[in-house]
């Protein structure tokens, strides 16, 4: 009796986790589109050139199709959610309970940044060389700070709801 009610509580614990984490990596994925969006907007430039690219960085053979703009988006969309999930997990089993509130938004900023140094100076410089240009890399790491923030404000109201 007592492996059935722990491995359902297990489950729980678990399953909220994927939401939270997949919550997160909704709300900093589109916190990225939208500052995309408004950089093109006050560059002149255009936003869907970056949705195409992520599809050209994945599908290079149907980069001219005019669905590669939506599927640049759900793919987007698709790896903030894994991120989110990945890097709620890589948290939460790294920090101490005991931490510091404010340790776990500077350890979920911090590893964004990680992701970003990794994906634009190495992985993409070797899948799709010409996607790193498309936006300034300042710009760039812009949109994955305000991924973190905003992931790491997720966190924190799902911390707060889940201790009271």
């Amino acid at each position: 009796m007592f492996l059935i009610k722990y491995n359902k509580y297990r489950f729980s614990k678990s399953g909220k986790m994927l939401s939270v984490g997949a919550l997160a990596g909704l709300t900093g994925g589109l916190a990225e589109i939208l500052w995309i969006a408004l950089y093109s907007n006050l560059s002149g430039s255009e936003a869907a050139i970056v949705a195409r690219g992520v599809t050209q960085s994945l599908f290079p053979q149907i980069t001219s199709l005019s669905s590669s703009l939506l599927l640049g988006i759900a793919i987007h969309m698709v790896l903030a959610i894994i991120l989110g999930i990945a890097i709620l997990i890589f948290v939460r089993s790294f920090l101490p309970k005991t931490a510091p509130a404010l340790l776990e938004p500077l350890m979920v900023i911090g590893l964004l940044v990680l992701v970003w140094t990794i994906n634009f100076f190495v992985i993409l410089p070797l899948i799709n060389p010409s996607f790193v240009t498309l936006v300034p890399y300042s710009i760039s790491l812009i949109s994955k700070l305000l991924f973190g923030m905003s992931s790491a404000l997720v966190f924190t109201l799902f911390n707060q709801q889940s201790r009271s």
